[in-house]
């Protein structure tokens, strides 16, 4: 036996060993639990997935947008993770779910690949593929904008009572500096 097989297998066997494992990295089973839970946030659900499967090049390719500007003036304008190559124009919501259903349908993923940029541009890909789905969409979209706004509303109330007791506690510490020492 050599030194790298040697090497080789106490390595697979420690990796394998589940005593040795970090307890900062989450567990298979909490990563799948937390992907499901992704999923389903994100709307990629079994009826969403089996429309996609139907999605063909031609559905793109013969898909005809209305207005050229549509979706990137709908979604604003956010940044990209480096492991996605999804487009910047896509709100954050949308570009989490463009990502999910990439990693999750290869059939997606292989008609990205087919069509962008050999017959269109990605971002003509992604709002043809928003206006098809929209119907199955929709509703986690907007209970994701409802549950961001809830947020925003109680960071702003935290946020206001926060100043309000910073402000008391000045106007008190303003009153006693100002106010004379008393007599004894």
């Amino acid at each position: 036996m050599d030194w790298s097989s040697w090497f080789r297998r106490t390595l697979l066997k420690d990796a394998n060993n589940p005593k040795i494992s970090d307890p900062a990295k989450p567990s298979s089973k909490e990563k799948r639990r937390q992907t499901e839970e992704d999923l389903e946030q994100y709307g990629v659900t079994q009826q969403l997935v089996d429309l996609v499967k139907t999605l063909t090049v031609d559905t793109f390719k013969n898909f005809h947008l209305q207005d050229d500007g549509m979706a990137g003036a709908e979604s604003g304008t956010a940044g990209t993770t480096p492991a996605c190559s999804v487009r910047k124009d896509l709100s954050e919501w949308q570009e989490r779910h463009a990502y999910l259903v990439l990693s999750s349908v290869k059939e997606m993923s292989q008609l990205r690949y087919m069509l962008c940029p050999r017959h269109m541009k990605e971002r003509q890909f992604w709002q043809i593929y928003f206006v098809l789905v929209k119907s199955h969409i929709a509703e986690y979209e907007q209970r994701a904008i409802q549950l961001a706004k809830v947020k925003e509303m109680r960071m702003g109330i935290d946020k206001s009572s926060n100043d309000s007791s910073y402000e008391v506690e000045m106007s008190e510490s303003k009153v006693a500096l100002s106010s004379p020492p008393g007599s004894p």
